[in-house]
């Protein structure tokens, strides 16, 4: 036995010599070829090519970026056609072809050469189309596509507080692959699943599932290599297999592999990544080559303890998030995406809400990189749009809502900081009675993908809808939409105490608020009203928190919303057509003084913040000066002169009855940090006048 197992660990070392010099290797293997194609498109409005209407624009793009800044109630919603001249060389006519689209919003048509290639219906999640028997090799090729964003009753969503904006919003690209490779069109997914079976801190178990497509017109016996790779580059695990593959079918392939003693993925706290390679080979000749994310961990939601991540407690607390931006609209560059997730660090949130649909894929990988805990979720979203109702009992608009959950399971399956998918926003009983359809679409999540929770964001206290998904939570507004936000405690109780057993979170809370709006008395705001001061907004989100933060049971808490978004059905606030609960103004350039009181209750590192500086004008002489910091002490210094110290509680600091003099008035606070004695400072200047 000895000796066996002397052989055994020989082999393994020989086999992991020459999986990594493999590995070496591929950098130069031209396996898959990605060509992006974002530039020297041309658009025009309508179907129909129209020369006087014809412009040229670059990938991303979308026709309402300019409504969206402009607050119009009844932006553009119809048909736009795209148009690029693709030259594709001799050398590809033995390869496979495919289009990819990151997203196109809402309907798109794809043609070649006038050929009518595929429909795809759904404005936010990817999907690929192949174009092999389509292109003319050797010249220029015409790619047509004719791009919807109007309203249609069979595909989601039909609701939602946001804009629907339409285009080829998010980049397209060329795929080349042998004629046996990892499929594309298994829902535009990388074709590669990664299972984790079982995970714990002494071992893991994943099985690894490769769809092989293979259109030669014989059968062909592959070798499916598979190896992970920990952040070094050494290899851990190895595997290899020899398999038929079919003529002109789709083959899945099943390998399995256990690692001793794993890293696991912690979160934030760190976010390890192992990568698996996946290669094919026939007859030793490379055909294809992926890389797939692996992290490993297992977690668990309990209606007590609330969030476990690797069997330790975990406070979940974060934003939602919406992709658009002033001047752009939803079509945003990866530096778009990374400027928003950055801010979402640096506000120190460690959850994700992907509202209401799928998201870019760069941000799942940030995520995953970054440690970020994602709630993702397919837009069956209630109120507020065509009629006022989100679903209708429409066979065709359940079969776009299945397509819609596979495409998001599907495309984000190996991505760790994935934990939950949201089956719905905001709908109601009363709506054609969508719990049948629910009821549907948890059967198909828990077949796709067993291993995560299903959740929704409900505004009913009691419904059948929110007992259908694994774990539950509800969009509450205290202190935006009536009553004080102390009340948020008093309901979070009360649930609990009502349903023991249901793991409870929230899922939404949040107020309006404007750079441009102050008052110095706490007033409410009217909802819906043209007055929103941003005095309330902080109020709003400090007796949340102090609500939210007490209790460990309510197992996510996320605010809406990172950032100010476009929504037409809005006439509120400070500018038409926006909903401003964000912390950081559409624009990305002011970050709201509630987004300072998070940073200091959620991010470690040293921070101090002068609260209220854009209310400059005055008109008492005695004020109240708050600050937001970390820090153990902070002093205040008026005009020069030190007012005292004080410890901050919940991350504020306040001094009352702070006396002005007339004019001009210099405001300083400074403190200490802890770790290497440095010392932060933040400073206004406060003009007090008279009548």
């Amino acid at each position: 036995m000895k000796l066996k197992h002397f052989q055994n660990s020989i082999i393994f070392v020989f086999l992991t010599i020459l999986a990594s010099i493999s590995h070496a290797q591929k950098a130069s293997d031209q396996t898959r070829i990605e060509i992006p194609l974002n530039t020297n498109w041309e658009f025009m409005f309508g179907y129909e090519k129209r020369k006087a209407n014809a412009r040229p624009v670059t990938i991303p793009h979308t026709w309402n970026a300019a409504d969206a800044d402009s607050g119009k109630k009844n932006y553009y919603r119809g048909d736009g056609s795209y148009t690029r001249k693709l030259l594709v060389a001799n050398k590809y006519k033995d390869k496979r072809l495919f289009l990819k689209f990151e997203g196109v919003a809402t309907t798109a048509w794809v043609f070649i050469n006038g050929h009518f290639v595929g429909e795809h219906v759904g404005g936010y999640a990817a999907f690929n189309f192949e174009i092999t028997d389509f292109v003319t090799y050797g010249n220029e090729n015409t790619i047509l596509v004719k791009v919807s964003n109007a309203y249609r009753i069979d595909a989601l969503p039909l609701g939602g507080d946001f804009m629907k904006y339409g285009g080829i919003y998010r980049p397209v690209s060329l795929l080349i692959t042998d004629k046996i490779c990892v499929t594309p069109l298994d829902f535009a997914s990388s074709g590669v699943y990664l299972t984790q079976k079982r995970v714990s801190t002494e071992e893991a178990t994943i099985q690894i599932k490769t769809k092989i497509s293979n259109t030669q017109k014989t059968k062909a016996n592959i070798t499916i290599r598979t190896q992970i790779l920990d952040h070094t580059g050494k290899v851990v695990v190895f595997d290899e297999s020899n398999k038929d593959v079919s003529s002109n079918k789709t083959t899945p392939i099943f390998q399995e592999v256990h690692i001793k003693n794993p890293h696991l993925w912690q979160g934030k706290k760190d976010p390890y990544l192992y990568s698996v390679e996946v290669t094919i080979f026939e007859n030793k000749t490379p055909l294809d080559h992926l890389i797939q994310p692996l992290g490993l961990r297992f977690f668990e939601v309990d209606p007590d303890k609330g969030f476990l991540l690797n069997g330790k407690y975990l406070d979940l607390y974060g934003v939602n998030r919406h992709q658009d931006k002033a001047g752009k609209g939803s079509a945003l560059s990866l530096e778009d995406h990374k400027q928003d997730l950055d801010l979402i660090m640096e506000m120190g949130a460690n959850m994700l809400r992907l509202s209401h649909y799928q998201q870019a894929g760069f941000v799942f990988d940030y995520a995953d990189k970054n440690g970020l805990i994602l709630w993702a979720e397919i837009p069956l979203v209630g109120l507020g749009g065509h009629l006022k109702k989100g679903y209708y009992n429409s066979e065709s608009l359940h079969a776009n809502g299945r397509q819609q959950l596979k495409e998001l399971i599907r495309q984000n399956y190996n991505h760790p900081s994935v934990f939950f998918w949201g089956l719905f926003n905001e709908l109601k009983d009363e709506e054609a009675n969508p719990l049948a359809f629910v009821k549907e679409l948890q059967v198909l999540a828990k077949k796709e993908d067993p291993k995560r929770l299903t959740v929704a964001a409900s505004n009913i206290d009691i419904s059948k809808l929110n007992t259908i998904t694994d774990i539950i939570a509800w969009n509450k507004y205290y202190g935006w939409y009536g009553k004080e936000p102390s009340e948020m405690g008093i309901w979070a109780d009360e649930m609990h105490k009502k349903f023991p057993d249901r793991s409870l979170g929230i899922s939404e809370y949040g107020a309006g608020g404007s750079i441009y709006h102050h008052q110095k008395q706490l007033i409410a705001p009217k909802p819906g009203g043209k007055w929103h001061p941003e005095e309330w907004q902080t109020y709003f989100h400090e007796e949340n928190w102090r609500a939210l933060k007490k209790r460990p049971f309510i197992w996510g808490k996320m605010i809406w919303n990172m950032f100010d978004f476009a929504s037409s059905m809005r006439n509120e606030g400070d500018h038409p057509g926006m909903n401003d609960k964000g912390l950081v103004t559409f624009d990305r350039i002011t970050k709201k003084d509630a987004f300072y009181f998070y940073k200091a209750n959620w991010n470690p590192e040293p921070m101090l913040y002068l609260a209220e500086k854009r209310f400059k004008e005055r008109k008492a002489s005695k004020i109240q000066i708050k600050v937001y910091t970390n820090l153990n002490e902070v002093e205040l210094f008026v005009n020069g002169i030190s007012i005292g110290t004080k410890k901050p509680e919940m991350g504020i600091c306040l001094w009352n009855d702070i006396e002005l003099k007339k004019g001009n008035n210099d405001i300083k606070v400074s403190g200490i940090t802890t770790k290497n004695a440095e010392k932060l400072t933040d400073q206004t200047i406060f003009t007090y006048f008279t009548l």
